[in-house]
């Protein structure tokens, strides 16, 4: 799990020595690299024929919509970090949590309860800080937030693992990035005319989307749910303290603000979910108890 979030949290340094290469034709290579690691995965693991599965079963227009949204997200990512906004997009990431339980109460009708509604609630009041303070709505931080959110909610009732499901996704956009790429090359422009380096670059890209995606799926199996959660924060940190102090981009006034908001949030919302869990773990241990005594 750390080392999911480290490659995520560090990736900004990737795309950041791209940064001369629009983020289309960035993003065109990530989705076809991404396709031909995850394909060439789940032939190692003999599960090709989940792939199938999926883009030919009633679900499809899910896995569409899924790609639509994390091709989005992706693009934005990108965006932000070649044109000096790596800084709003580790507030997305930080935000995103929060964004996902006010997804939840407004599309699945969950409860928010008194913890989690605080926590959303501070986390509105700095996005309306940083807006006040920047002159400017933090589009990138709530575009990035909002997408992956809707990418959650999309994949929720989507009955597949999560390499087969991001392979399927991949697999609808390649096409298209394919197309791009290939318009890019015979109009005389794109990477390869920048060299071999570059082009080693971009195909890289498709492992260092599914190493730490794999990492992840990994972790997910054997940590508590409220762990795994917690230790996600590790991304957007490194990728503030890069945005920072590597890219040197300016800390305002209004960030000094908001960001403690924001992380005070998030603590109230991870004890909200331990205290979920935990409740879960009780009530499982109760029913498990009661089985043996009927027994």
């Amino acid at each position: 799990m750390v080392g999911a979030a480290t490659i995520w949290g560090l990736s900004s340094l990737y795309y950041k020595a791209l940064d001369h290469i629009p983020p289309l034709e960035v993003l065109s290579h990530r989705t076809f690299w991404s396709f031909v690691f995850f394909t060439f995965v789940l032939i190692a693991q003999r599960r090709i024929g989940e792939l199938g599965r999926l883009l030919t079963s009633s679900k499809v227009w899910q896995v569409a919509l899924a790609a639509v949204m994390i091709s989005i997200n992706w693009f934005f990512f990108i965006f932000s970090v070649q044109t000096g906004q790596a800084l709003g997009a580790s507030l997305g990431y930080y935000i995103f949590p929060l964004v996902a339980v006010l997804l939840g109460v407004v599309i699945f009708r969950e409860t928010l309860g008194g913890l989690r509604g605080v926590a959303v609630g501070l986390a509105a009041i700095a996005v309306v800080i940083l807006t006040v303070g920047l002159g400017v709505a933090p589009w990138i931080s709530l575009t990035l937030a909002f997408t992956f959110g809707m990418y959650g909610v999309v994949k929720k009732g989507l009955d597949a693992g999560p390499v087969a499901s991001v392979t399927a996704e991949v697999a609808l956009v390649a096409p298209l990035s394919l197309s791009w790429l290939g318009y890019l090359y015979l109009a005389g422009g794109g990477a390869a005319a920048d060299g071999a380096s570059d082009i080693a670059l971009l195909m890289f890209s498709g492992v260092l989307t599914g190493l730490p995606l794999i990492l992840f799926s990994y972790a997910a199996r054997r940590l508590t749910y409220g762990l795994v959660g917690l230790m996600q924060y590790i991304n957007p940190t490194l990728q503030f303290l890069v945005a920072s102090l590597i890219f040197l981009e300016p800390v305002t006034q209004a960030h000094l603000v908001a960001l403690p908001l924001i992380w005070f949030a998030l603590a109230l919302y991870s004890v909200a979910t331990f205290r979920q869990e935990r409740a879960a773990s009780k009530r499982a241990a109760s029913a498990g108890t009661s089985g043996t005594t009927v027994r």
